[in-house]
């Protein structure tokens, strides 16, 4: 150092004199720097203000260019900090002195008053928790269910921000408690439900019970936010009894099918029953329909004979009794006799039989 005395120790060379660096045990008095004396701090200061202004173009003074240039600078630098950024799928709140502000900001460039104001950026896109063996913990998505069943459920929960101030300040882990939540709901539901509802009969029934009261329950605590769906992916026995588990479904699966064999051929019988019973009724109505008719046909049959018969009795009597042997005889091997000494039997052209073979040639 300059002030340095290379002779000896100390500021003054230690000549033992004892007391503080400048040898006699008083500081000194007024400036220079000569005779082993320290030099004085402001000439130290005159001698960086020197050098800064041969440093500054311009020569000496402070000139309105330079405080333009660190005007524009720390300008710069203020902008930059007090500017941020909103995505288009995400929303800002603004907090002053650490209280939010009403407004939300929405997608865009924004500004705010640093540092006497902070802001908080929040993702608005739906996401999902996974519970049950896929999840963090793979024991959570064992429930009992009504009929004292244990089953192993695993379903998602799909939600996003609604609120970003509710979402940011009224709870502290936002995720937890939808993780938490949910599956509270789903139990609570599959407690109330024999299990076969759950693996397979209502399980659409199921998911919206469980909707409901979760949504019902995070608006209830002001989470901000919002559940869009919940999906059970898969619902299965616990590992150690999964082997009767589905033993017992083969059973059921066997007896639906023999009940639905049972159901067609019971089908079937009964649709030809029904068919040959009404072929049946269809057939007694039109015999009842010919006999009514041809009984009616007769009586008229009657009643006109019986007109006639009453305005000429014997000549009605008398074509009855030809009509009725001309029936008679008209289909019996005949044989015509003479009486009165008459040479026996008459010869004659059985015309009916040539007419029969007559018409036997014709068809073959």
């Amino acid at each position: 150092m300059p002030w340095s005395n290379k002779s000896g120790g100390g500021w003054n060379g230690g000549n033992g004199n004892g007391g503080g660096p400048w040898g006699g045990g008083e500081p000194p008095r007024g400036g220079g720097g000569g005779g082993g004396q320290p030099p004085d701090l402001e000439d130290i200061i005159k001698k960086g203000q020197e050098q800064l202004r041969r440093a500054i173009p311009g020569g000496g003074g402070f000139s309105p260019f330079v405080a333009l240039i660190v005007v524009a600078v720390l300008s710069g630098l203020y902008i930059a900090k007090s500017v941020y950024t909103v995505a288009p799928d995400e929303l800002g709140v603004e907090l002053r002195f650490g209280k939010p502000k009403v407004d939300v900001s929405e997608p865009g460039l924004h500004f705010y008053f640093w540092p006497f104001e902070t802001y908080e950026i929040v993702n608005i896109r739906e996401n999902q928790i996974n519970i049950g063996s896929n999840s963090r913990n793979a024991t959570s998505g064992l429930m009992l269910s009504g009929d004292q069943n244990i089953v192993d459920m695993e379903f998602t929960v799909l939600f996003q921000v609604v609120s970003p101030n509710d979402y940011l300040f009224n709870v502290r882990d936002p995720l937890g408690m939808v993780e938490q939540v949910s599956e509270s709901a789903m139990r609570e539901v599959v407690g109330r439900r024999p299990a076969q509802d759950v693996f397979r009969d209502d399980r659409a029934g199921v998911a919206a019970e469980v909707l409901q009261i979760t949504h019902d329950t995070l608006e209830q605590y002001g989470t901000g936010l919002q559940i869009n769906a919940i999906n059970i992916q898969d619902v299965a026995p616990p590992r150690e009894v999964a082997d009767s588990f589905d033993e017992v479904q083969r059973a059921e699966q066997d007896e639906d099918r023999f009940i639905e064999e049972a159901n067609r051929y019971s089908n079937r019988i009964l649709g030809a029953a029904r068919g040959e019973a009404a072929q049946i009724t269809e057939d007694a109505a039109a015999y009842k329909n010919r006999v009514v008719e041809e009984a009616k046909g007769e009586a008229q049959r009657f009643i006109s004979v019986y007109d006639q018969y009453a305005k000429a009795p014997e000549v009605t009597r008398k074509r009855l009794f030809l009509e009725t042997m001309e029936s008679v005889l008209k289909s019996s091997n005949k044989v015509i006799l003479e009486q009165e000494g008459g040479q026996g039997v008459v010869p004659y052209l059985p015309l009916p039989e040539i007419q029969k073979r007559a018409k036997t040639g014709a068809s073959q």
